[in-house]
Parts: structure tokens; C-alpha cells; sequence
């Protein structure tokens, strides 16, 4: 399972790209890879929200994620 990082998730995390081994427990759902993110890097807990999308498509928390997905972080995006 690959996630993708991007702006303030990247920095939190310190680089683009987390890459989880099917060996590790791996979070069934969008909701348990957020609980996952927060434990790991304290730091997500600071955000407001972020959005997950998995394989292209944003995702609800209750959505089953798989092995093989390809999972983006997409944090909050403030403009000017």
C-alpha cells in the first residue's frame, strides 16, 4: 500500500511517499489509516481535516482499503 503526501502532510511526515509492507498490519479502512496517520505523526492531529483518496477517487472513512491501492493525503488548501 503507497500513500501519497502532499503540502502540509508531506512536510509533517518529512517526505512524499510512505510505502506500508503488506507485513505490517495494514488499516482496513479509510478511517483506521487516519487513527494510523495521528499515531504515527502527531502532528496530522493539528489539521483541521485532510481528505484521503484511494486509487484516484476521494473516499469516505468508511471506505475498505486493499494491498494494492494507491492512497493520496490531501491536506487542507488555502489561496490568495
Amino acid at each position: 500500500m503507497e500513500l501519497l503526501l502532499f503540502g502540509i502532510a508531506k512536510d509533517i511526515v518529512g517526505r512524499s511517499t510512505i510505502n506500508l509492507s503488506p507485513d505490517s498490519t495494514l488499516p482496513g479502512s479509510v478511517a483506521e489509516l487516519k487513527k494510523l496517520l495521528v499515531a504515527d505523526y502527531p502532528d496530522f492531529s493539528k489539521l483541521s481535516s485532510f481528505a484521503v483518496a484511494v486509487n484516484s477517487e476521494y473516499a469516505n472513512d468508511d471506505v475498505v482499503l486493499g494491498h494494492n491501492d494507491e492512497i493520496a493525503i490531501i491536506p487542507p488548501v488555502s489561496g490568495g
